[in-house]
This record gives structure tokens, C-alpha cells and sequence, in this order.
């Protein structure tokens, strides 16, 4: 339940503010921008980003407070934008190279740092979602525990990935490295954030949860494009991208077969 004191304005704009994932849409988007000869227009849309998410926040949302990762958003991208502009060219290649490691390791300092203090950083927004008499409940606070730190080790392996092709492989561009691995990781975590307080939801009432079957689909469907990004920009691998392309279909087909099947009883609350 949702009331007019607690950040509490509804409709489709105020529930897209009040998902954590809006947070962290500017890292996000900088981290699979930038590169090579991109870094300025990156850090140009990631801060805008922010900033706008900001004003609406405190349009929208006149009596919410704010959160830490608004904050962190805008801060980080200033700065950014600061040490752009008056970077060498030395330094501005260093960055366009290594910006996007940067990114994802700060996140996951701020997802894992949340925790220790502890306020994960998705606490806040889940709190304008639910009654305040909710907000100390055990389930609630352990279930954004886990959020969060879903979308810490999401980060952390789009950073390792990031890492690898460029100080391993030498190859910003690399299409596993800069962009495969790295989506699949930040897809991962969105899907676990919608399905898993369902889940929660479900088992304390006693009834049947949502079963892996749901969490992985989309993943699974994920396949078919990645094989079709690997048949585009990777060639030499052509027989790789065909295999995800079968793979995923099957798996698909598979999956949404047994998730119409409903929750095992295995799913249920013992």
C-alpha cells in the first residue's frame, strides 16, 4: 500500500522512478558507450541522463528524499565531464580505454559499500513502494539485500569482462568482452529483480513460487540475438553464433513449456 507522505505520486512515470534500475540506467548506458573516440559524447548522454532523472524525482516525487545513487549519478558524470575537457590527449585515450572499468567498479564498490553500511542502495526505492509499517520487516530488508548484492556481482563481472579484453586481449572492441558478456551480466540482474521479490512474496504466504523456469527465459531468448551479433561482427566464429541461435530457440521452447506448467511443489514453502 502506498500513501501521499511516503514519495507516493503513482502512475507510470512515478513507477518508473521509484525501480532502482532507473538509478543505475546512466552507468549502465555509459559503460556500453563509451570507448575509443567515444568518451565525451558518453559522458555527455550518461550525465544527462542523470540530471534529468533527478528533476523528475524531485518533480514527481516532491517528498521523497534523496537517494544515494541519484547523487552518485550526477556527481561521477561531472566529473567526468570535468576531467574530459581538460584531459590531454594522453589522458582523454586512458580514459576512453578504461572509463568503462571505472564505471562498473564504482558500482560495485556502491552496491557492496550500501550493504556494509546497511542501506543497500535499492532499499530506497523499495521503501516508496511499500507501506512504511514494512520498511524494518526482516523479509523486506533481507530481500534488497540480495538485490543488491545481485546487481554488485553484475557489475563486478562486467568489469572483470571489460578488464580482460582490454589489459588480456588488447581489444576494447572485443565483441564477448565490451559488449556480450557485459549485457548478459546487466540483463541477469534485471530479470533477478523483477522475479525474486515475487518469489519472496509468494513463499511467505505459503504458496507456489515463481519457478527458475520464468528467471532464466529471458535469458535464454537472449541467445538468438547474441548468436546473431556473433554471426554479424565475428565471422570467424560463425559456426558459434549459429549454435547460440539453435540453442537459444530450443531452450526457449523448453523453458516456457515448463514454466506454463506452474511452480513444482518443490517451490512451495515447507
Amino acid at each position: 500500500m502506498r500513501t501521499e507522505a511516503y514519495g507516493t505520486a503513482t502512475g507510470p512515470v512515478s513507477g518508473f522512478l521509484e525501480n532502482p534500475v532507473v538509478g543505475m540506467a546512466p552507468w549502465i548506458v555509459f559503460s556500453l558507450l563509451v570507448g575509443p573516440g567515444r568518451f565525451e559524447i558518453a559522458v555527455g548522454i550518461a550525465l544527462a541522463s542523470a540530471v534529468v532523472l533527478v528533476v523528475l524525482g524531485r518533480v514527481v516525487h516532491r517528498g521523497s528524499s534523496w537517494k544515494l545513487l541519484e547523487v552518485a549519478d550526477v556527481v561521477f558524470f561531472a566529473a567526468l565531464a570535468v576531467i574530459g575537457a581538460l584531459a590531454s590527449d594522453g589522458t582523454l585515450r586512458w580514459l576512453e580505454t578504461y572509463a568503462g572499468e571505472i564505471a562498473n567498479l564504482t558500482l560495485t564498490v556502491i552496491a557492496f559499500g550500501s550493504m556494509a553500511v546497511g542501506m543497500p542502495f535499492t532499499l530506497q526505492y523499495a521503501r516508496e513502494q511499500v507501506d512504511p509499517s514494512l520498511w524494518h520487516a526482516p523479509a523486506f530488508l533481507r530481500t534488497n539485500y540480495v538485490i543488491t548484492g545481485v546487481w554488485g556481482l553484475a557489475f563486478l563481472v562486467a568489469a572483470l569482462a571489460g578488464g580482460f579484453g582490454d589489459l588480456v586481449l588488447r581489444d576494447p572492441g572485443d565483441i564477448w568482452t565490451g559488449w556480450i558478456i557485459q549485457v548478459l551480466a546487466i540483463v541477469a540482474a534485471l530479470r533477478f529483480t523483477v522475479w525474486y521479490p515475487g518469489v519472496v512474496r509468494a513463499r511467505a504466504r505459503g504458496e507456489a513460487a515463481p519457478g527458475g523456469a520464468s528467471l532464466l527465459l529471458p535469458l535464454a531468448g537472449l541467445l538468438v540475438p547474441v548468436g546473431i551479433a556473433v554471426l554479424v561482427f565475428d565471422g570467424g566464429a560463425w559456426w558459434l553464433g549459429v549454435a547460440l541461435i539453435v540453442a537459444g530457440g530450443l531452450l526457449t521452447k523448453a523453458l516456457r513449456a515448463r514454466d506454463a506448467s506452474g511452480p513444482r511443489p518443490a517451490d512451495r514453502l515447507s
